[in-house]
């Protein structure tokens, strides 16, 4: 699998670099540094006390943990988020309960995996549209 360095700088004393738990997996845990109690359709922005210097022509998708989604109904709201190249602020994780009981982060706890992607640069033109099969069917034209 290709690696790629990625500098990350701690923003908080509690703050821990991504890390993955098996060599293979795409998705790198991120933890928060602080106690946050979020309840049932409540959404909050997790600090992960952490900033990174992305390389151009990639980002960093932000995707929820599947066992937090499965077991809470704990969510990444704008999953996949997206860390642009050229962000240096805090990585904060944009979460959401839809589960129906408070739910509380701990400090250290891992919230969130980090997958970095490639990015391809459309040039969006104006101009008319060839047709295709579909054509403009949407939202469940092709059967439910």
């Amino acid at each position: 699998m290709k690696s790629i360095a990625i500098k990350f700088q701690k923003l908080h004393p509690d703050a821990q670099v991504p890390s993955y738990a098996h060599d293979d997996d795409a998705g790198a845990d991120v933890y928060t540094v602080s106690d946050i109690t979020l309840q049932p359709l409540h959404r909050a922005a997790i600090p992960t006390g952490l900033a990174v210097d992305i390389p151009n022509g990639y980002e960093i998708q932000v995707r929820p943990k599947s066992g937090l989604a499965l077991k809470y109904g704990i969510t990444v709201l704008n999953s996949p988020g997206t860390v642009d190249a050229g962000y240096r602020g805090e990585i904060q994780v944009i979460m959401i309960n839809l589960g129906t009981e408070a739910y509380t982060f701990t400090k250290g706890q891992k919230i969130a995996q980090l997958v970095l992607k490639p990015v391809v640069k459309a040039d969006y033109i104006e101009g008319e549209l060839g047709t295709s099969d579909r054509g403009t069917g949407g939202f469940g034209s092709t059967g439910l």
